[in-house]
Protein backbone atom coordinates (compact mmCIF):
# COMPACT_ATOMS: atom_id res chain seq x y z
CA UNK A 1 0.00 0.00 0.00
CA UNK A 2 1.16 3.52 -1.10
CA UNK A 3 1.65 5.60 1.90
CA UNK A 4 -1.05 8.66 2.37
CA UNK A 5 -0.05 12.23 1.14
CA UNK A 6 2.75 14.26 2.74
CA UNK A 7 1.54 16.01 5.41
CA UNK A 8 3.00 17.19 8.84
CA UNK A 9 0.97 17.37 11.97
CA UNK A 10 1.11 19.31 15.11
CA UNK A 11 -0.18 18.46 18.53
CA UNK A 12 -0.28 18.46 22.13
CA UNK A 13 -0.93 15.48 24.42
CA UNK A 14 -4.08 16.10 26.33
CA UNK A 15 -2.62 17.18 29.59
CA UNK A 16 -0.44 19.80 27.68
CA UNK A 17 2.95 18.37 28.47
CA UNK A 18 4.18 16.36 25.48
CA UNK A 19 4.85 18.17 22.07
CA UNK A 20 4.29 16.25 19.00
CA UNK A 21 5.06 16.52 15.09
CA UNK A 22 4.53 14.37 12.68
CA UNK A 23 5.64 14.23 8.69
CA UNK A 24 5.07 12.50 5.42
CA UNK A 25 7.35 13.89 3.04
CA UNK A 26 7.53 11.24 0.47
CA UNK A 27 6.99 13.56 -2.54
CA UNK A 28 8.79 16.28 -1.26
CA UNK A 29 12.07 13.96 -0.71
CA UNK A 30 10.93 12.41 -4.07
CA UNK A 31 10.95 15.93 -6.04
CA UNK A 32 14.63 16.80 -3.72
CA UNK A 33 16.05 13.51 -5.25
CA UNK A 34 15.10 14.54 -8.84
CA UNK A 35 15.90 18.01 -8.94
CA UNK A 36 19.71 16.75 -7.66
CA UNK A 37 20.05 13.49 -9.33
CA UNK A 38 21.51 12.28 -5.83
CA UNK A 39 22.66 9.02 -5.42
CA UNK A 40 21.14 6.16 -3.17
CA UNK A 41 22.83 6.81 0.24
CA UNK A 42 23.14 11.19 -0.80
CA UNK A 43 18.83 10.42 -1.17
CA UNK A 44 18.32 9.25 2.04
CA UNK A 45 21.15 11.79 3.79
CA UNK A 46 19.66 14.68 2.04
CA UNK A 47 15.46 13.42 2.75
CA UNK A 48 16.35 13.28 6.29
CA UNK A 49 17.84 16.69 6.62
CA UNK A 50 15.39 18.24 4.85
CA UNK A 51 12.95 16.16 6.84
CA UNK A 52 14.31 17.30 10.21
CA UNK A 53 14.82 20.74 8.74
CA UNK A 54 10.78 20.65 8.35
CA UNK A 55 10.58 19.40 11.69
CA UNK A 56 12.53 21.87 13.30
CA UNK A 57 11.01 24.87 11.87
CA UNK A 58 7.46 23.46 12.56
CA UNK A 59 7.94 24.80 16.48
CA UNK A 60 9.06 28.28 14.84
CA UNK A 61 7.20 31.66 15.31
CA UNK A 62 5.18 32.66 11.74
CA UNK A 63 7.67 34.53 9.82
CA UNK A 64 10.67 32.51 11.55
CA UNK A 65 13.17 30.55 9.14
CA UNK A 66 15.28 27.87 9.92
CA UNK A 67 18.93 26.71 8.75
CA UNK A 68 20.89 23.12 9.57
CA UNK A 69 24.24 22.96 7.90
CA UNK A 70 25.61 19.41 8.28
CA UNK A 71 29.00 19.92 7.82
CA UNK A 72 31.22 16.69 7.85
CA UNK A 73 34.27 15.58 6.24
CA UNK A 74 32.92 12.89 4.80
CA UNK A 75 32.08 12.37 0.91
CA UNK A 76 28.86 13.83 0.87
CA UNK A 77 30.19 17.32 1.90
CA UNK A 78 27.92 20.00 3.24
CA UNK A 79 24.24 19.51 3.74
CA UNK A 80 22.41 22.80 3.54
CA UNK A 81 18.74 23.10 4.52
CA UNK A 82 16.32 26.23 4.84
CA UNK A 83 12.51 25.86 6.20
CA UNK A 84 9.73 28.15 7.53
CA UNK A 85 6.93 26.82 9.77
CA UNK A 86 4.29 26.95 6.77
CA UNK A 87 5.78 24.04 5.05
CA UNK A 88 8.35 25.23 2.71
CA UNK A 89 11.59 23.62 2.65
CA UNK A 90 14.40 23.59 0.34
CA UNK A 91 18.24 22.10 0.08
CA UNK A 92 21.27 20.67 -1.49
CA UNK A 93 24.56 18.64 -1.18
CA UNK A 94 27.46 19.83 -2.24
CA UNK A 95 28.28 16.70 -3.33
CA UNK A 96 24.83 14.96 -4.11
CA UNK A 97 26.27 11.98 -6.24
CA UNK A 98 28.63 10.64 -3.44
CA UNK A 99 28.03 7.35 -2.56
CA UNK A 100 28.85 4.23 0.28
CA UNK A 101 27.63 0.56 -0.04
CA UNK A 102 24.94 -0.94 2.47
CA UNK A 103 26.35 -1.02 5.73
CA UNK A 104 24.72 -4.28 6.82
CA UNK A 105 20.75 -3.87 5.60
CA UNK A 106 20.95 -0.17 6.05
CA UNK A 107 22.61 2.81 4.59
CA UNK A 108 25.89 4.19 5.66
CA UNK A 109 24.76 7.93 5.96
CA UNK A 110 27.21 8.10 9.17
CA UNK A 111 30.04 7.34 6.89
CA UNK A 112 28.87 9.81 4.35
CA UNK A 113 28.42 12.24 6.25
CA UNK A 114 31.77 11.77 8.44
CA UNK A 115 32.79 13.46 11.62
CA UNK A 116 32.21 17.37 11.78
CA UNK A 117 29.56 19.98 13.08
CA UNK A 118 25.64 20.48 12.73
CA UNK A 119 24.48 24.28 12.67
CA UNK A 120 21.37 25.64 13.28
CA UNK A 121 20.30 29.40 12.57
CA UNK A 122 17.16 30.77 13.53
CA UNK A 123 16.23 33.45 12.07
CA UNK A 124 13.04 36.12 11.76
CA UNK A 125 13.10 39.63 10.39
CA UNK A 126 11.70 40.90 13.46
CA UNK A 127 14.58 40.30 15.39
CA UNK A 128 18.00 42.31 15.37
CA UNK A 129 19.90 39.23 14.84
CA UNK A 130 19.66 35.29 14.40
CA UNK A 131 20.26 32.57 17.22
CA UNK A 132 22.89 30.36 16.14
CA UNK A 133 23.98 26.94 18.04
CA UNK A 134 26.55 24.98 17.06
CA UNK A 135 27.09 20.92 18.53
CA UNK A 136 29.39 18.21 17.18
CA UNK A 137 27.93 15.49 14.95
CA UNK A 138 26.85 13.04 17.51
CA UNK A 139 26.25 10.07 15.16
CA UNK A 140 26.11 11.35 11.23
CA UNK A 141 22.72 9.51 11.30
CA UNK A 142 21.13 13.43 11.53
CA UNK A 143 17.65 12.11 13.74
CA UNK A 144 20.25 11.45 16.11
CA UNK A 145 22.18 14.82 15.84
CA UNK A 146 18.95 16.52 15.90
CA UNK A 147 17.69 15.08 19.11
CA UNK A 148 22.01 16.25 20.72
CA UNK A 149 21.31 19.68 19.31
CA UNK A 150 18.18 20.90 20.77
CA UNK A 151 18.88 18.89 24.33
CA UNK A 152 22.69 20.46 24.03
CA UNK A 153 21.50 24.19 22.48
CA UNK A 154 18.13 24.66 23.09
CA UNK A 155 17.70 22.46 26.22
CA UNK A 156 15.04 20.90 25.03
CA UNK A 157 14.50 17.22 25.70
CA UNK A 158 13.64 15.25 22.27
CA UNK A 159 12.94 12.25 20.62
CA UNK A 160 13.54 12.67 16.65
CA UNK A 161 13.54 9.94 13.77
CA UNK A 162 13.65 10.26 10.28
CA UNK A 163 13.44 7.61 7.82
CA UNK A 164 14.13 7.25 3.82
CA UNK A 165 13.25 4.26 2.65
CA UNK A 166 14.02 3.30 -0.80
CA UNK A 167 12.47 0.65 -3.24
CA UNK A 168 13.49 -0.82 -6.37
CA UNK A 169 15.58 1.44 -8.75
CA UNK A 170 16.25 3.37 -5.61
CA UNK A 171 12.90 5.23 -6.09
CA UNK A 172 11.69 6.86 -2.85
CA UNK A 173 8.58 5.07 -2.00
CA UNK A 174 8.46 5.98 1.99
CA UNK A 175 10.12 9.24 3.79
CA UNK A 176 8.77 10.67 6.95
CA UNK A 177 9.68 11.23 10.45
CA UNK A 178 8.61 12.94 13.90
CA UNK A 179 10.36 15.35 16.92
CA UNK A 180 8.51 14.35 20.25
CA UNK A 181 9.29 16.93 23.36
CA UNK A 182 8.94 16.90 26.74
CA UNK A 183 7.18 20.14 27.84
CA UNK A 184 7.38 22.10 31.47
CA UNK A 185 5.42 20.46 34.09
CA UNK A 186 5.35 16.85 31.94
CA UNK A 187 4.38 14.49 34.74
CA UNK A 188 7.18 11.04 35.27
CA UNK A 189 4.51 8.87 34.58
CA UNK A 190 3.69 10.42 30.85
CA UNK A 191 7.32 10.39 30.44
CA UNK A 192 7.56 6.79 30.97
CA UNK A 193 4.40 6.01 28.76
CA UNK A 194 6.00 8.05 25.92
CA UNK A 195 9.60 6.37 26.21
CA UNK A 196 8.13 2.70 26.00
CA UNK A 197 6.31 4.10 23.07
CA UNK A 198 8.94 5.46 21.11
CA UNK A 199 11.37 2.62 21.99
CA UNK A 200 8.68 0.27 20.77
CA UNK A 201 7.75 1.90 17.25
CA UNK A 202 8.91 0.16 14.51
CA UNK A 203 11.13 2.83 12.40
CA UNK A 204 8.51 5.69 10.29
CA UNK A 205 9.61 4.94 7.00
CA UNK A 206 8.61 1.37 7.06
CA UNK A 207 5.24 2.33 8.85
CA UNK A 208 4.58 5.01 6.00
CA UNK A 209 5.58 1.73 3.55
CA UNK A 210 2.93 -0.09 4.94
CA UNK A 211 0.33 2.45 4.29
CA UNK A 212 0.40 4.32 8.08
CA UNK A 213 -0.54 8.27 7.49
CA UNK A 214 1.02 10.77 9.37
CA UNK A 215 -2.58 10.83 11.81
CA UNK A 216 -1.09 7.03 12.13
CA UNK A 217 2.33 8.16 13.73
CA UNK A 218 0.71 10.66 16.03
CA UNK A 219 -1.79 7.57 17.73
CA UNK A 220 0.96 5.84 17.73
CA UNK A 221 3.14 7.94 19.78
CA UNK A 222 0.53 9.52 22.23
CA UNK A 223 -2.45 6.79 22.29
CA UNK A 224 -3.59 7.11 25.86
CA UNK A 225 -1.88 10.05 26.56
CA UNK A 226 -4.74 11.78 24.46
CA UNK A 227 -4.33 14.45 21.97
CA UNK A 228 -5.35 18.47 21.54
CA UNK A 229 -6.54 20.05 18.49
CA UNK A 230 -4.09 19.47 15.48
CA UNK A 231 -2.80 21.35 13.02
CA UNK A 232 -1.97 20.92 9.69
CA UNK A 233 0.81 22.11 7.16
CA UNK A 234 1.48 20.33 3.80
CA UNK A 235 4.71 20.18 3.32
CA UNK A 236 6.70 21.15 -0.11
CA UNK A 237 9.78 21.76 -1.65
CA UNK A 238 10.07 25.69 -2.39
CA UNK A 239 12.80 27.69 -3.45
CA UNK A 240 12.16 31.41 -4.07
CA UNK A 241 14.74 31.94 -6.44
CA UNK A 242 14.09 34.03 -9.58
CA UNK A 243 15.50 36.56 -11.99
CA UNK A 244 14.92 38.76 -9.71
CA UNK A 245 16.94 37.40 -7.33
CA UNK A 246 19.81 36.47 -9.43
CA UNK A 247 20.40 39.75 -10.65
CA UNK A 248 20.10 41.24 -7.19
CA UNK A 249 22.94 38.29 -5.79
CA UNK A 250 25.26 39.47 -9.10
CA UNK A 251 26.00 43.06 -7.86
CA UNK A 252 28.31 41.57 -5.40
CA UNK A 253 30.31 40.21 -8.55
CA UNK A 254 32.04 43.12 -8.28
CA UNK A 255 33.42 45.45 -11.37
CA UNK A 256 35.98 43.19 -12.45
CA UNK A 257 33.96 40.17 -12.64
CA UNK A 258 31.06 42.19 -14.02
CA UNK A 259 33.87 43.55 -16.86
CA UNK A 260 35.12 40.13 -17.70
CA UNK A 261 31.46 38.69 -18.44
CA UNK A 262 30.58 41.69 -20.50
CA UNK A 263 34.02 41.50 -22.79
CA UNK A 264 32.98 37.90 -23.54
CA UNK A 265 29.65 39.17 -24.80
CA UNK A 266 28.04 35.88 -23.82
CA UNK A 267 24.44 34.61 -22.19
CA UNK A 268 25.34 33.71 -18.66
CA UNK A 269 23.90 30.59 -17.17
CA UNK A 270 23.31 30.94 -13.54
CA UNK A 271 22.41 27.48 -11.33
CA UNK A 272 20.54 28.00 -8.29
CA UNK A 273 22.50 25.67 -5.57
CA UNK A 274 18.90 24.47 -3.65
CA UNK A 275 16.47 23.77 -6.39
CA UNK A 276 18.94 23.40 -9.42
CA UNK A 277 16.68 25.81 -11.69
CA UNK A 278 18.75 27.42 -14.27
CA UNK A 279 18.74 31.21 -15.18
CA UNK A 280 19.89 32.69 -18.68
CA UNK A 281 21.33 36.05 -18.33
CA UNK A 282 21.90 37.58 -21.79
CA UNK A 283 24.42 40.43 -22.19
CA UNK A 284 22.51 43.22 -22.07
CA UNK A 285 21.19 42.59 -18.36
CA UNK A 286 24.71 42.32 -17.69
CA UNK A 287 25.58 45.99 -18.57
CA UNK A 288 22.51 47.19 -16.60
CA UNK A 289 24.33 46.20 -13.70
CA UNK A 290 27.53 47.50 -14.35
CA UNK A 291 25.75 51.30 -14.35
Amino acid sequence: MQPSRDELLRTLSADGSVSVRALVATDLVREAARRHATAPTATVALGRALMGGLLLASEAQDGERVQIQIRGDGPIGTITVTASSDGAVRGYASRPHADLPLRGEGFDVPGLVGPGLLTVERNHAAWKQPYNGIVPLASGEIATDLAHYLLESEQKPSAVALGVFLGAGDGVEAAGGYLVQSLPGASDAALRVLERRVQALVHPSVLLRDGVDATGLVDRLLGGLGAQRVGRVRPRFHCPCNMTRILRAMVFLGPDEIGDILAKRETLEVRCEFCTDVYYVPPERVAALAG
